[in-house]
């Protein structure tokens, strides 16, 4: 645990992002690994999720080993997120990743963002998963509020917000970016209270 000095009188402490694992009756969401890389750079080379992550468009493909072990372990230490990895129970295959990222320990909020493989697209993997973290972050590491940010043409990422439970607050005006280009971002919530 670390304390940093944001103004003379005013310090915010910054923890390791919790470890986290969560199991559903079809898939277990766990901390990226090493050996996941070569699934994680697969994922992340589809044509139709680079459309939608706020990733640079002139940086090639994305690095699989980094992005499971030093990127991820950067996030944690710094208590900005983590990677994780989506599991498909029935073969043990990483069929999708999860990362939280922009935490705010004051407020006990973070965002979650996902990315899903081609052939596990369309069964509601996305929506289990993101369910599935959100609910733990709040009910097991005390968290108040878990976001979902989507641009606006990104209409299964936005049914994805919608099944699982996170409500639709607004729109950001030109606050990202997808493709090399600005856009609007929707913000979808989970809050603790929902889940009273």
């Amino acid at each position: 645990m670390r304390t940093f000095a944001k103004a003379p009188y005013w310090q915010v402490t910054v923890k390791r992002f919790p470890p986290l694992t969560v199991a559903t009756p079809r898939l277990y969401v766990r901390q990226l690994m090493a050996g996941d890389a070569e699934h994680v750079a697969e994922i992340f080379a589809d044509r139709q999720t680079r459309r939608w992550l706020p990733f640079p468009t002139g940086d090639g493909p994305l690095d699989g080993r980094a992005w499971c072990a030093e990127i991820a372990e950067q996030a944690r230490d710094h208590g900005d997120g983590d990677h994780y990895g989506v599991v498909r129970r029935e073969d043990d295959r990483v069929v999708g990743c999860l990362w939280t990222r922009r935490t705010d320990w004051t407020a006990r909020s973070t965002e979650v963002s996902y990315a899903i493989a081609a052939e596990a697209r369309g069964f509601g993997v996305a929506a289990e998963a993101v369910d599935a973290v959100a609910i733990a972050l709040i009910l097991e590491h005390g968290f108040q509020r878990v976001e979902m940010r989507v641009a606006p043409g990104n209409l299964a990422s936005r049914r994805v917000a919608e099944k699982a439970g996170f409500t639709y607050e607004g729109l950001l005006r030109n606050a990202g970016h997808v493709d090399g280009a600005r856009v609007d971002v929707e913000v979808w919530s989970l809050v603790a209270a929902d889940l009273r």
